[in-house]
């Protein structure tokens, strides 16, 4: 056999072995949601709660976060404001709420957003402390939800569920779906065999008891809501997802917008791997350090080995081998489109999100945007080599409500 064809055939068959491994998220899910709900566990029935809300040049948005915390049905909380030395008008857009007795604002130097997280840490009073990203925007019951996860003394976080509130664009309403089948699906499933590898850095709660274990988020790093979360894990506590406690935040509105996030975002999962790598395969960490590998393998590996399938494909074409059916039912089959869109549908029904198939005409897009997030883990791989300095990059906001 054609030695290219043989190595085209060969990372097929790799990408299909670890994609398989994917198919237990569906019974695990659907456990999920056929367990029976149980009463969160506390010193007392409503337990104080910080929510700490770090911000830098983020006056486009904070009003949004802020009235949407304080119109919450829950009332024993207190918000902790951490103006990160922002350019802008966020402290101004702060303090304007600093007469209401839950507000509590603080500014610093600009030092990054895990160094605002552990200013707001050191100031809170809660038994439960909530970190939440300044676009964010609770529902009225979201404080309440994110409480119900807390089902055993031994869960020391929960994860919230973050949807994109900006649906203007093509771009954000891919988000939109996509978000139904990372969060809604695979947080579900991983949630049920305690390996979520993320609280999320939107919609986060944490037992002051357990931070005081793991200790405060790692300052100058990128990712330290992962980070904080595999120490978490390291500690001995479960982490629950919360699927109804939800948060609508912004999802980056442009190209440059989305990829300098998700480079972020796999430079945060290479530096926690390369952190923590004494938990791969330890037994003394449970199923988690089991599952970690199939995770790094199939968010660091696999899109390496996506792209040189991509790249192989022409150059073999261009050699009169055909690797694929050249229809459309080959192409949609290489491109996992047909497995892709049964998890998109299984998803959206888990969420009971119908309304959002009215946005299935932006499916298309989905092979550009897997190409894209291939591209930009190579990217994250030769930056993280090169040792270049990770900043706290946000993106940059719209303001813009559309739900």
């Amino acid at each position: 056999m054609e030695p290219l064809l043989l190595f085209f055939y060969i990372i097929g068959f790799t990408c299909f072995s670890v994609g398989i491994l994917t198919i237990p998220y569906y019974p695990l899910s659907l456990a999920f949601e056929m367990r029976k709900s149980k009463q969160h566990i506390f010193s007392s029935e409503n337990p104080f709660v910080s929510i700490v809300v770090p911000a830098y040049n983020e006056g486009k948005v904070i009003g949004h976060c802020i009235e949407s915390i304080l119109a919450s049905n829950y009332s024993e909380y207190e918000v902790i404001l951490v103006d990160d030395g922002s350019s802008d008008n966020t402290l101004e857009e702060m303090q304007r709420y600093e007469t209401n007795s839950h507000v509590i604002v603080v500014t610093k130097k600009n030092g990054g957003k895990a160094s605002a997280l552990n200013v707001g840490l050191n100031l809170a009073k809660g038994e439960v402390l909530f970190f939440v990203d300044a676009d964010g925007i609770f529902a009225p019951d979201t404080i309440s939800k994110m409480l119900s996860g807390f089902i055993s003394e031994d869960v020391g976080a929960v994860c919230g569920n973050d949807a994109p509130i900006n649906l203007d664009k093509l771009q954000t309403q891919l988000a939109n779906l996509l978000t139904h089948v990372g969060t809604g699906f695979v947080r579900r499933a991983l949630s049920t065999i305690d390996c979520l590898p993320v609280v999320s850095g939107n919609i986060g709660a944490y037992r002051s008891s357990t931070l005081e274990k793991t200790g405060p988020f790692l300052e100058g790093f990128i990712g330290e809501d992962m980070e904080l979360t595999w120490r978490v894990h390291k500690a001995g506590y479960k982490i629950v997802f919360q699927p109804w406690a939800i948060v609508y935040a912004e999802a980056p509105s442009t190209i440059t917008g989305l990829w300098k996030q998700r480079v972020r975002w796999a430079r945060g999962l290479l530096k926690t791997a390369y952190i923590h790598r004494d938990m791969l395969f330890n037994p003394k960490y449970g199923l988690f350090a089991f599952y970690l590998p199939i995770n790094l393998t199939s968010m660091i590996i696999i899109p390496l080995l996506q792209l040189i399938s991509i790249i192989l494909l022409p150059i073999l074409l261009f050699r009169n081998i055909n690797p694929i059916p050249l229809n459309w039912i080959g192409i949609m089959g290489w491109l996992g489109m047909f497995s892709s869109i049964f998890a998109l549908l299984f998803s959206i029904a888990l969420d009971r999100a119908w309304l959002d198939l009215k946005y299935f005409y932006v499916i298309p897009l989905w092979v550009l945007y897997s190409f894209m997030m291939d591209v930009v883990m190579l990217w994250a791989i030769i930056v993280e080599l090169r040792r270049e300095e990770a900043n706290w990059n946000k993106l940059d906001r719209t303001g813009i409500v559309s739900r």
